[in-house]
């Protein structure tokens, strides 16, 4: 969802299916954005062949993921790390190390089923009506560091879909004091 986002930004018109992964290279923007078609947990594979091609450094690529031990909405930049239980990082690591950044946009965790119906499963209607947030700050934070910054302030400090905080309910007047209004 972020690449297609980055995508519509970058112009991008169509992509290639090559290395098991849809990519396209942006010129104007000196990346190249690459969605695995291989399953999750082996997306190193299609990451390593065409960031050989290319030449790539793992510190040179940038990894979006979701992430289960974050509350929905919640962004954190990372410049490297564990898999942290994440069946696609741990690919990653496995073809890269640990020395790749990545933007991890929380999931949360599900209150009723287990951690893969979760991840595979839908949104509920706030979440899908969220997502446009989401995406949109996951594709800033990857703009940013694209043009050499830093995103980690501003993407680890976007807490645009964190639930409010509910007011502190009003201490009920005392009896004189409505007599005294």
């Amino acid at each position: 969802m972020v690449t297609a986002e980055l995508a519509r930004r970058f112009g991008v018109e169509s992509w290639k299916k090559k290395d098991d992964a849809r990519q396209v290279l942006v010129r104007e923007k000196s990346c190249i954005l690459v969605e695995p078609l291989s399953f999750m947990n082996l997306s190193g594979e299609p990451t390593q062949a065409i960031a050989s091609v290319h030449k790539i450094a793992a510190k040179d690529i940038l990894v979006i993921v979701d992430d289960l031990d974050l509350p929905f909405g919640r962004l954190r930049f990372r410049w490297n790390g564990s898999a942290g239980g994440h069946n696609g990082l741990k690919s990653l690591i496995a073809h890269f190390g640990e020395g790749f950044p990545r933007l991890k946009a929380g999931i949360g965790r599900s209150q009723s089923g287990g951690a893969i119906s979760h991840v595979l499963g839908t949104f509920d209607e706030q979440e899908s009506a969220g997502l446009p947030a989401i995406i949109g700050a996951c594709a800033d934070g990857a703009e940013r560091w694209l043009a050499g910054g830093d995103p980690a302030p501003t993407t680890n400090a976007w807490k645009g879909l964190d639930p409010p905080t509910p007011p502190k309910p009003e201490k009920p007047a005392a009896r004189g004091d409505a007599d005294r209004r």
